[in-house]
């Protein structure tokens, strides 16, 4: 008996991911303030098996991309444009640091609008707890 074709892009990836047997991929999100924490993270994560993806600390000093206001925003735009592909592209999603801002909180809602699990590294600022 033959399986029904994977009709979505979801599907297609969750199958390729099965079939190259690929460890779970959680995505790290939070404040960039929280670097050195992510940091902590990713070693916790990666040492349990797992594939870790997270945000780039990106440097604002003068000659770097984001020196320059319009540039800046740019940037931002598809540092957050990546950054939900990463949700995509993760099972999983682990939010560092003891606050949630504007832009995590975004990044939360959509990963649940996904159907991805979140998971916290303090699970009091879980904006639904």
């Amino acid at each position: 008996m033959s399986q029904a074709p994977l009709s979505t892009p979801e599907e297609k990836l969750a199958a390729a991911k099965e079939e190259l047997n690929l460890p779970r991929i959680v995505v790290i999100c939070g404040s960039i303030r929280f670097m050195p924490e992510m940091n902590d993270a990713d070693l916790r994560e990666t040492t349990a098996g797992k594939i870790v993806v997270k945000p780039v600390g990106v440097v604002r000093s003068p000659g770097e991309p984001c020196s320059d206001p319009v540039e800046a925003e740019a940037l931002k735009v598809r540092l957050g444009d990546l950054h939900r592909a990463k949700i995509r592209l993760a099972d999983e999603v682990l939010v560092v640091g003891d606050y949630v801002g504007d832009s995590t909180r975004a990044e939360i809602v959509y990963a649940r609008s996904l159907g991805r699990p979140v998971r916290f590294t303090h699970p009091e600022v879980d904006p639904d707890a």
